[in-house]
């Protein structure tokens, strides 16, 4: 395993537990792929990493399991998730089903404020260094994420567990990876506004069909660049 040496490691947040923010620095190291895809976990070398004794880290990884970071291999150990080709195609096949729903839904659903403050989430975005100068689009996460304010939107618990926990770590690991093919950020942007402006309109079929067309085509754009 390689950890970049000039990897940031942050302060505990007020009342998170040891194991929480272990979690959230580990999550952020490989979401961000600081920690490379495929890579066997050394346990040592991360409590080394971090400053951290063996029962915070293993409680950590086994929740990093859960959220599909980890994987394990039999007489190998723990690696980082690194999806194939048809798998990272089934993750948005799932992804382009289930958003539409939600976003259906939120169309439904969200009142003007929500709607009103998902376009500041928007205005965000626009401001964002990296994007206007071309080199990715802005991908923070939770209630600044467009997709995750959305699924929130939807008010459907279920769809909130499974795209907000269990697999929004593994779907954040990839957007961001392929945020920066070229092109890419500022015909995403257009079309989060397009869905956005249906979800406006209370036209849930509408804002469906687009989120649905959306997350294909950053699959299709996906798939051209995977071997």
């Amino acid at each position: 395993m390689h950890i970049n040496q000039t990897l940031p490691i942050s302060s505990a947040a007020e009342g998170e537990t040891l194991a929480d923010h272990v979690l959230r620095q580990i999550q952020s190291a490989i979401v961000k792929g600081d920690i490379a895809p495929g890579s066997k976990i050394s346990e040592p070398e991360l409590a080394r990493a971090y400053g951290i004794s063996r029962g915070p880290l293993r409680e950590a990884l086994h929740r990093l399991e859960g959220q599909k970071l980890l994987v394990r291999v039999p007489h190998v150990g723990a690696r980082v998730v690194s999806l194939n080709r048809q798998e990272l195609s089934e993750l948005y096949q799932i992804r382009e089903s289930l958003e539409g729903l939600a976003c259906r839904l939120a169309a439904e659903r969200m009142t003007p404020e929500q709607v009103e403050e998902l376009r500041g989430v928007l205005r965000e975005h626009e401001r964002d260094e990296a994007f206007q100068a071309g080199r990715g689009y802005y991908l923070q996460e939770g209630d600044f994420d467009f997709h995750y304010r959305i699924v929130q939107g939807s008010e459907n618990r279920m769809l909130i567990r499974l795209l907000c926990d269990e697999l929004y770590q593994l779907a954040r690991m990839y957007r961001i990876q392929y945020s920066t093919t070229p092109n890419r950020p500022g015909q995403a942007f257009t079309e989060h506004h397009r869905i956005l402006d249906a979800i406006a309109d209370g036209d849930g079929e509408l804002a469906e069909m687009l989120m649905q067309r959306h997350i294909r085509t950053s699959r299709l754009n996906i798939e051209r660049h995977i071997p």
